[in-house]
C-alpha cells in the first residue's frame, strides 16, 4: 500500500505515466512543500551563524528576507511563483552546500534578487538600495539588470517597481506581471538600459531562460560537461519556431500530455551547441531543479516534443519521490546495464530512465497508432515504439529483481510493467 498523501488514484495514473489533473496538483504540492524545507533550513543556518557572519552580510539578509514577507503578505501565490521557480531550487540547493565563509556570503546575496522578484509579482512597493556584487541584479523568473556600480537602487509603488544601477545608466519599469489567455508577454517584462528580460515560449507560461546563473551547475551537464548557452547565442526565434512545432505534436498526438507538460513545465533552459551522439540534442533535468528542461536546440520539432516528454518525467519522478520514497537509502552499490546508456547505472537511475522511457513508449504508441498526427512523425513513432518497448522491459526486469526497492517502489514498478505490457495489445488500453 502507498502512504499519504497520494492517494491509490495519483499512485496509479503516475506510475502509467499517464496525466492527470489531480496528479498535477499533488507533485505541484510536493514540490512547494521540498522548496519551503530548503528555505527552512536557509534560516536555520543563517541564525546558526550569525555570530561568524559579517555584519554587513547578516543586516543584508535580515533587510531582504523582511522585503521577502512584505511580499508574501501581499501576495503569497506570486511569491510562491519565485520560490517554486526550479533556478530558486538549484540556487538553495548550492547555497546549503557550499562551505562556511565567503563561499557561503556569496550564495546567500541571491536572497536580494528573489525577495526583489517576489516583490515585484506580488505588487509590494521597494525601497532602497541593493548591493549587487556580480555586477547584475538577477530576479527569477523575471530577468536580469546590469549593474556595474555594485549597488542598485529600488523604487517605486504598488504595483510599479524601478530598478536602477546606482551608476545611474541601467534602469528598468517593472510593472507587476498578468498573463494573458494565451500565457505570458513573449517579450517579458519591463524595459530599460541594462535590462534583460526572460521571454516565453509561444502559447505558454514557460520561459526560455537564458539568464540565470544557476540554471547549470559550473561543471556543466553530462559526459562533456556542456554548459548553459548564453543569451547571444540562443536564438529566441529557433527555439520559437521548435516550441511550436513540439506543441502542435503533442496536442495532435495527445491532447492530455500537451496540457500536462504546461502545467508542469516552468523553464526551458538552452545548453550550449557542442556534438551530439548520434545527431540528437542533449536533454537533462535537474533533482534540484524540476520543472525546468535543459536541452539543446533540436534539428526538429519532434526532437523537442521527445525530449519534453523525456524531461518532464524526470521531474515528475523526482516530485513524487519527494512524497513516496521508491528506493531505499544507502542499499547496495550494485550497477546495472540498461539500453539507453552507456555506463552502469544504480537502481534509482535506472529507475528514472525506465519512467521516462516508459512515457516515450507510451506517446510512441499513441502517435503511431493516432490518424491526428503527421505521417512521418507516425511512421518515427512505429519505429521507435518496438525497439523502445523492449529496452523498457529489460529495464523493468532489472528493477523487478532488486531488493533496493521500497514497498511503494515495488508497486510502482509493478503498474509501470502493467501499463507497459497493455501498450501494443489493443487500442482499447489507450483508455
Amino acid at each position: 500500500m502507498t502512504r499519504a498523501p497520494v492517494s491509490a488514484e495519483v499512485f496509479t495514473a503516475l506510475a502509467r505515466t499517464r496525466p492527470a489533473p489531480n496528479a498535477t496538483a499533488a507533485l505541484r504540492g510536493a514540490l512547494h512543500a521540498r522548496r519551503m524545507l530548503l528555505v527552512k533550513s536557509l534560516l536555520v543556518r543563517v541564525d546558526r551563524q550569525s555570530a561568524v557572519l559579517a555584519p554587513a552580510v547578516r543586516r543584508r539578509f535580515e533587510r531582504d528576507w523582511a522585503l521577502l514577507v512584505r511580499a508574501e503578505r501581499a501576495d503569497a501565490a506570486a511569491v510562491r511563483e519565485v520560490v517554486d521557480y526550479p533556478m530558486t531550487g538549484a540556487w538553495l540547493t548550492e547555497a546549503l552546500a557550499a562551505p562556511d565563509g565567503p563561499a557561503f556570503a556569496v550564495r546567500l546575496a541571491h536572497v536580494g534578487g528573489v525577495a526583489v522578484a517576489a516583490a515585484v509579482r506580488a505588487g509590494c512597493p521597494v525601497d532602497g538600495t541593493l548591493p549587487t556584487p556580480s555586477g547584475a541584479l538577477v530576479l527569477p523568473g523575471l530577468g536580469v539588470l546590469r549593474c556595474p556600480s555594485g549597488h542598485a537602487r529600488l523604487s517605486g509603488q504598488p504595483g510599479l517597481v524601478r530598478i536602477t544601477d546606482d551608476a545611474g545608466h541601467n534602469d528598468v519599469l517593472l510593472p507587476r506581471p498578468v498573463a494573458g489567455p494565451g500565457g505570458g508577454a513573449p517579450g517579458g517584462i519591463g524595459r530599460g538600459p541594462g535590462w534583460s528580460a526572460l521571454r516565453t515560449l509561444p502559447g505558454s507560461t514557460v520561459v526560455l531562460d537564458d539568464l540565470d546563473p544557476y540554471r547549470v551547475p559550473p561543471s556543466g551537464i553530462g559526459p562533456q560537461s556542456l554548459l548553459a548557452a548564453e543569451r547571444p547565442y540562443s536564438s529566441y526565434r529557433m527555439w520559437a519556431r521548435r516550441w511550436r512545432e513540439a506543441s502542435a505534436l503533442l496536442s495532435a498526438t495527445d491532447p492530455d500530455r500537451a496540457v500536462e507538460l504546461r502545467g508542469l513545465l516552468r523553464a526551458v533552459v538552452p545548453l550550449a551547441a557542442a556534438e551530439r551522439p548520434g545527431g540528437t540534442s542533449m536533454g537533462a533535468t535537474l533533482r534540484s531543479a524540476p520543472g525546468a528542461a535543459l536541452t539543446q536546440l533540436p534539428d526538429e520539432g519532434r526532437e523537442l516534443a521527445e525530449s519534453l516528454v523525456h524531461e518532464t518525467h524526470h521531474s515528475k519522478l523526482a516530485a513524487l519521490d519527494e512524497l513516496v520514497p521508491l528506493c531505499r537509502p544507502g542499499r547496495g552499490t550494485a550497477h546495472h546495464r540498461v539500453a539507453w546508456r552507456s555506463d552502469p547505472r544504480p537502481v534509482p537511475a535506472v529507475l528514472q530512465g525506465a519512467y521516462a522511457h516508459l512515457a516515450l513508449t507510451d506517446l510512441w504508441w499513441r502517435a503511431g497508432n493516432g490518424s491526428r498526427a503527421p505521417a512521418d512523425w507516425r511512421l518515427r513513432a512505429r519505429e521507435r515504439f518496438e525497439a523502445q518497448r523492449e529496452e523498457v522491459g529489460e529495464a523493468l526486469s532489472v528493477l523487478l529483481e532488486s531488493d533496493e526497492l521500497t514497498c511503494a517502489g515495488r508497486e510502482f514498478v509493478q503498474e509501470m510493467g502493467r501499463h507497459h505490457a497493455s501498450l501494443g495489445v489493443t487500442a482499447r488500453n489507450l483508455l
